[in-house]
């Protein structure tokens, strides 16, 4: 089954060359291309798409609000939302995930990484561009003013190992090499994580992580 993509860009150009390079993966289809965040809101609840890609600066609606509007706290059935941006941000990267968004890239990322983060969002995980990652993680731990949740259960010894490389912005495959164990059984401790963090994928996971001082 193909993952099917919706694309949010006001420049024509960027929504005709995203379309062209998703669209050339064998198990990728885009079925729909916004020019602002607005008809990107409309066209999701509309097409169901398994990921949105959106960028942030758009006429109408902005990225980050279409991306809270589908994907927020509030949002029963959140889309899987990867922002795209040209501004290496710390502003617009918080107010991403803030949102919900389950991914970030800046639009020099390349076909490779861009392809991996549609994966990721689709099954769930996140990817951040490994640029930013740590940096823009670190900025958003400093600017919380209030203290961070805890967890409705102790950690466990294996589970506060997995963690410290997950806020890294490590892939489950390179965990499980690091650590020696399988990935299915770091798939299994993340599960356990976000279930006792109240986390909505591996980008809270590592957001706490940071709050709580573990990096």
């Amino acid at each position: 089954m193909s993952i099917r993509v919706l694309i949010a860009d006001d420049q024509p150009i960027v929504r005709t060359g995203l379309t062209m390079l998703l669209d050339a993966q064998p198990d990728i289809e885009v079925v729909g291309a916004a020019a602002d965040g607005r008809e990107a809101v409309g066209m999701a609840l509309q097409l169901r798409p398994d990921v949105g890609l959106f960028d942030i600066r758009m006429p109408l609606m902005d990225g980050i609000e279409a991306t809270r509007r589908l994907a927020g706290p509030d949002v029963t059935d959140p889309l899987p939302i990867v922002v795209i941006t040209t501004f290496d941000l710390d502003e617009y990267v918080h107010g991403a995930l803030k949102a919900g968004a389950r991914g970030f890239l800046l639009k020099d990322a390349g076909p490779a990484l861009l392809t991996q983060a549609i994966h990721a969002a689709a099954a769930g995980d996140a990817l951040i561009a490994p640029s930013v990652t740590v940096r823009l993680l670190e900025a958003f731990a400093n600017a919380q003013t209030s203290p961070p949740r805890q967890p409705i259960e102790l950690l466990t010894a294996r589970e506060e190992e997995v963690l410290v490389p997950v806020a890294l912005g490590r892939t489950n495959n390179e965990i499980a090499s690091e650590l020696h164990i399988t990935p299915s059984t770091v798939k299994a401790h993340l599960a356990s994580l976000m279930r006792k963090l109240g986390a909505r994928n591996r980008v809270e996971v590592a957001m706490w992580a940071h709050e709580t001082g573990r990096i």
